[in-house]
Parts: structure tokens; sequence; C-alpha cells
């Protein structure tokens, strides 16, 4: 079988809409015959052919099933630093929560414990990973897993910290709808 039907194939059995995103370490898992630049060569047709859409280095799309597309930028920053402690936090949480005005539709910012880093995701927009080195333990009282989004979401109180320590502007923040929150 071609490598690009080989690929395509294997995709199809294992695409869902859970499990959309591959990376290229998943796709030559699959193709493990072929030498870097020809598998290469088999990811760049199948991009052209619509078999993948690149969101970023390293990450692919399947197109092809059903996928929650409001989703994508918090599955994708699950996927990229799954190696790594993360958080959802700072202008996303409290967005979401209606105590900032502005409203961050194709932008998400999560705390890690990796590098900082900003992440283009093309037409979905951009994952902004800031950095931490808070300890997991002393933050699982103010956290909670967000099993639609495949991350952990921070409190507002912790959200606002996060805003304090990371030294970000705190002046669009609602403080009286913080009150009511909280």
């Amino acid at each position: 079988m071609q490598p690009i039907r080989k690929l395509a194939a294997t995709l199809e059995s294992l695409a869902g809409p859970e499990h959309y995103l591959f990376m290229l370490s998943d796709m030559k898992a699959v193709l493990p015959g072929l030498s870097d630049t020809a598998f290469r060569g088999v990811v760049r047709r199948a991009e052209k052919q619509g078999v993948l859409m690149r969101i970023c280095r390293g990450l692919y799309l399947y197109p092809k099933v059903e996928y929650p597309r409001g989703l994508v930028l918090y599955h994708t920053a699950a996927r990229l630093r799954a190696d790594c402690f993360n958080y959802l936090s700072l202008e996303s949480v409290l967005s979401d929560a209606g105590i900032i005005s502005q409203l961050l539709m194709t932008w998400i910012t999560v705390m890690t414990s990796g590098r900082s880093n900003i992440i283009d995701c093309g037409a979905f927009g951009k994952i902004e990973f800031v950095h931490t080195e808070k300890k997991t333990a002393d933050l699982l009282p103010y956290l909670t897993y967000d099993t639609r989004i495949h991350l952990w979401r921070a409190s507002i109180p912790l959200a606002i910290r996060d805003m304090k320590r990371t030294r970000r502007p705190t002046d669009l923040i609602d403080w009286e709808a913080v009150h009511e929150v909280v």
C-alpha cells in the first residue's frame, strides 16, 4: 500500500471527535520504514490533498471526522504540553467568567511548568504559555479539571493572583464582578 494511503487509512481508523489531533511522532509510527525526508514528503502531500490540516509545528488535525471546532486551541495546548503541568488561567479564565471586558475567542492563556511561548495555530488562533514555578500540590485546591477542554482551570482568585504575579495589566478587571462571583 502506498504510504499516503496507509497513513490516511490508519488515521481514518483512529480518529474520532475526541481524538483528531496527531503529532508527527504518532504518524511516523504508522510509516516506520520511511526516511525522515520521505516521511516529511508524505505529510506535505497529505496536507495538500486535505488528508491533514496543519495546526502548528509538529501537530496536525484529521479534518474528515467531526471535531469540536471551538475547542481546538484548548486541545492543542493540552496535546503540545502533555509532558508539563498546565492550567488555563489569566485572561482566559477571567474572560470566561465575565470579569474582564475583553472576550478572547482566538487567544488562550495557559500557565505551564514548561517554558513560556506563544504558539500560532493559524486560523484557530494563538496559545500563550506562561511559565510558572508554582508546585502542583500548592495549586490543586484552586484548580478544577475541565474534561471538555482537557485542561485544568484556575479559580478566579488564582487567575487574579497569576495576573499580578506575571505583572499583567489588571485595569480591565471589573472588581465589582469579582466580589459578586467570589
